[in-house]
């Protein structure tokens, strides 16, 4: 997968190839510390990720990493190209996760579970997701376990046998790579976090037996060494100590009055030597009658009380106890976990006696961390300092107590967005320029006078059930309402509604409507998607802000801003609000001015952006207009006196029910690369792909998302290749400005004929040469009507434009000059598919009408011969089929 993004995603000739990681792999972990406003930071255990903004408040600044790392790096390491290509996919990656979180698809826990990890200093650049390697571990365990029984099931000493079971069992665990990948890290990280969990005082003994077992590995003789039954029951130790402190540390109470770690005693002081071979004293204490003391026989008990007082080692809780719950648990699973250790390991001399050496002494030594609770307090307090040691915990707690399927999100939506993501790299995409020449694109949105910012009156209005509209979205969204709580730090409901958090929840509301607050929101990814391709692929940071406004631009076409402001309408604060939350965006409205000396009104097209760092709203340009511009259809009007302000190479015409996702917009300028000019037609309408969001809100809106979805998938599939008589049906299709703008607009506004005025900018294209392609790589969000009197509402309006379109002069002339075969396929995606439906139900209230009159009049037999009309009916019911269907095939 990293190849196959590098390779289509990512510019093949851009600095990404530069084979220093070390601005790329803080990209994803980083690109949340430049925070221009609205900053929320998250709770104390979101460590690698600091949030800058509210459910993906400032989205444009949000990406803005171009000013955190440095564009050189000394020491830099030098990496092979395919590590290179994990750095930068797991960077993007990582950004992704961290923008989902941010709009609670997913949890804090989820978040950590999907995304890349990087901790300095430590042999691999990047970790691989928990939610891939989970249970891998226990894979590998399950094959060393099975070659173990296999081993013992031979009955051989000899060496050859052994070895050739050890280099099968270390073949199946590299087959996969997840899994060869697993156990690499379960061993690095396990070795880092075993050092600092015992500390100083028992560093060199962790690192002398992990460099044994690490010597057997690697010579492969590991098998000869360990009795490889125990492994599992090890393993399983270590990952209950993991989940003890992984749950324990976040949040825990640091003891402030530490002492300074003591060193070990020198020789001749009070204490125990590290020298003293502590197999012996624990053979000492094992018998029962051990020795005497002033003539007595003394038993193991008092013999080992008397060693105690020797050596001093009793323990530190009979002085003065401290009380640590998460100590008392690790140790007493950590006291198992090293006689496990102990017992697997088949010889005491050589290298097994210094494990077993090693082992005695870390259980023994008075001030270490099995005896002095002061010293096992601080590790612990220290580790919960630690941020990289929180984060690599839940990693080491992922890979060894997780199971596959928690793993996984419970977000449906997080699935579905995050496979089509990862699927859509192995489709056919056209490779992608660098950003300084990428085509440049404006995307519009016609507004009128929809829900931009849920208010708290809007919130608490009651329905037709009496039930709120926020009681209705919370019901809803239930999972993502709890994400959002838990975000924002919330642990009564009642909170929401002060000061503090109230901005949060009408945001969250919003994005969960159909309003322009989350179309706006989505389109605006485009703008973070740029900088964060700048920053991977080495663009100069001060030329970041002049790219982006020259190759994106989003123009909001609210026909009545005007008017709301003269009347105060509180939608027009909102827009404001918008405006200012987004420095890049542009609303562009129609003002009326009336004359003082004639009385007469004036007409304006208006551009008015954010200024002063958002503290104002000013005009860009007003251009006089010869009088009112709405003559015809309101929606396509509103967007043609706004294209004037557009200055992209290609248009976007997005519609107030849509919003985009941020991993969409990182491909755009891959799909803006369908309008590079062919040997064939230039193409001059580029479609995609549409996810009908509102299909999980009631039956009827789950059959209108089916539908829809047949036909912006499926549908149009068809119509594209093989019938090539794909039109314009509606957003978010992309348009060549300049092809569309000198042959009659994107938009035909004439009152009645022009209802459906999406589809005519379709004819136009068709009938001037124009080539029109659909991709299924790319997609956008999309909603529909949810309520039955809507969706009769809505099919009566295609209905009534279809009928409209027959009268027109574009259908006259597409029947004229189309060829045979392609106007079949232009009826049946037009006209011929309303025919069909009238055919159909014509024909079924005919057949039901002509049984029913049969049935009264007694004719279905003359005499005693019964007669069978079913069989003239459905002749005549074949040959309508037929007629209707000869086209389709």
């Amino acid at each position: 997968m990293p190849e196959a993004f590098c390779q289509k995603i990512l510019c093949e000739n851009s600095a990404a190839k530069d084979p220093s990681y070390a601005d790329l792999l803080m990209a994803g972990s980083s690109i949340h510390k430049s925070v221009k406003r609205g900053s929320i930071v998250s709770n104390a255990e979101d460590v690698n990720v600091i949030v800058s903004e509210t459910t993906g408040l400032l989205a444009a600044a949000r990406a803005e990493i171009g000013k955190i790392m440095p564009a050189q790096s000394s020491g830099r390491e030098l990496l092979d190209d395919k590590t290179q290509k994990w750095a930068a996919f797991a960077a993007v990656w990582n950004e992704i996760i961290n923008q989902m979180r941010l709009s609670d698809i997913i949890s804090n826990s989820e978040r950590d579970m999907l995304k890349f990890h990087t901790f300095p200093g430590f042999k691999k650049p990047v970790y691989f997701p928990i939610f891939q390697t989970a249970g891998c571990v226990e894979l590998a365990l399950n094959i060393v376990s099975e070659e173990a029984s296999l081993l013992v099931m031979d009955d051989s000493k000899d060496f050859n046998v052994v070895l050739k079971r050890e280099e099968n069992m270390i073949a199946r665990i590299c087959e996969d790579v997840t899994v060869k990948e697993a156990v690499r890290e379960v061993w690095e990280l396990g070795w880092w976090f075993f050092q600092n969990l015992l500390g100083p005082t028992h560093k060199s003994d962790i690192d002398s037996l992990f460099e044994v077992f690490e010597h057997w590995a690697s010579n492969k003789v590991l098998m000869q060494n360990i009795d490889s039954k125990h492994t599992m029951l090890a393993v399983k130790y270590v990952g209950d100590i993991v989940s003890i402190l992984h749950s324990s540390l976040n949040g825990r109470h640091i003891h402030k009055n530490r002492e300074t770690p003591k060193v070990l005693p020198k020789n001749g002081e009070n204490g125990m030597k590290k020298s003293v071979s502590t197999g012996v004293l624990s053979s000492m204490v094992s018998d029962f009658n051990i020795g005497e003391q002033n003539g007595k026989k003394i038993t193991s008990k008092l013999f080992k009380k008397n060693l105690d007082r020797r050596f001093n080692l009793a323990p530190r809780n009979d002085l003065l106890t401290v009380p640590d719950k998460a100590r008392d648990e690790a140790r007493e699973k950590l006291r198992p976990l090293l006689d496990s250790i102990r017992s697997m390991i088949k010889s005491n001399v050589g290298k097994g006696g210094v494990v077993l050496d090693k082992i005695n002494f870390i259980l023994s030594v008075e001030k270490g961390f099995m005896w002095d609770d002061y010293y096992a307090t601080e590790r612990l307090d220290m580790l919960s300092e630690n941020p990289q040691a929180l984060v690599l915990l839940s990693k080491l707690n992922g890979l060894l107590s997780i199971h596959v399927n928690e793993a996984e999100p419970s977000s449906k939506e997080a699935k579905r967005r995050l496979a089509f993501f990862a699927n859509s790299l192995f489709m056919d995409i056209p490779q992608a320029p660098s950003l300084n020449s990428m085509l440049s694109w404006s995307c519009i949105t016609p507004y009128y006078s929809e829900d931009v910012l849920y208010c708290k009156k809007d919130l608490k209005q009651p329905n037709e059930d009496g039930l709120s509209t926020l009681m209705y979205l919370k019901t809803l969204h239930k999972k993502e309402w709890f994400n959002f709580m838990e975000r924002v730090g919330i642990q009564d409901e009642q909170l929401i509604w002060s000061k503090k958090y109230f901005q949060d929840l009408r945001l969250w509301a919003s994005l969960r409507a159909q309003t322009l607050t989350r179309t706006v929101e989505g389109m605006m990814y485009n703008e973070a998607a740029i900088r964060l391709l700048s920053h991977i692929e080495r663009c100069q940071p001060e030329q970041l802000e002049s790219l982006i406004k020259q190759k994106f631009q989003y123009v909001v076409s609210c026909q009545v801003y005007g008017r709301m402001k003269k009347v105060q309408d509180p939608k027009a604060d909102d827009i404001d609000r918008l405006l200012k939350r987004f420095p890049n965006l542009r609303v562009a409205y129609i003002d009326e001015v009336r004359e003082r000396h004639n009385g007469n009104d004036e007409y304006f097209s208006v551009l008015i952006k954010a200024s002063n760092n958002g503290e104002s709203i000013e005009e860009v340009y007003r251009i006089k207009l010869p009088g009112n511009p709405i003559v015809g259809e309101g929606k396509p009007e509103n967007q043609n006196h706004a294209i004037i302000f557009t200055r992209g190479e290609n248009i976007q015409a997005i519609d107030m029910n849509q919003e985009g996702y941020f991993e969409e917009a990182l491909k755009m300028r891959n799909l803006l690369q369908e309008f590079k000019p062919s040997s064939s037609s230039s193409v001059t309408i580029v479609g995609f792909r549409e996810h009908i969001f509102t299909g999980g809100v009631s039956s009827l809106a789950n059959y209108m998302a089916l539908q829809e979805s047949s036909f912006v998938t499926i549908g149009q599939r068809v119509l594209d290749k093989p019938l090539c008589s794909r039109l314009h049906y509606g957003h978010p299709d992309l348009f060549d400005k300049l092809f569309f703008v000198t042959r009659g607009g994107i938009s035909k506004a004439s009152k009645g004929i022009n209802l459906s005025e999406d589809i005519f900018a379709g004819y136009n294209n068709s009938i001037r040469g124009g080539k029109v392609v659909f991709k299924e790589y790319a997609q956008v969000g999309k909603g529909r009507d949810i309520g039955m009197q809507q969706i009769y509402k809505f099919e009566a309006k295609l209905a009534q434009g279809a009928a409209e379109q027959t009268l027109s002069r574009d259908v006259n002339r597409l029947g004229i000059r189309l060829d045979f075969f392609r106007l079949i396929s232009f009826y049946l995606g037009g006209a011929g598919y309303y025919v069909g439906n009238f055919i159909t139900i014509l024909s079924i209230a005919f057949v039901t009408n002509l049984m029913l009159t049969l049935a009264v009049f007694n004719l279905e037999k003359i005499g005693e011969r019964k007669i069978t009309p079913d069989g003239p009916v459905q002749m005549l019911l074949a040959g309508l089929g037929i007629m209707n269907n000869v086209p389709m095939l």
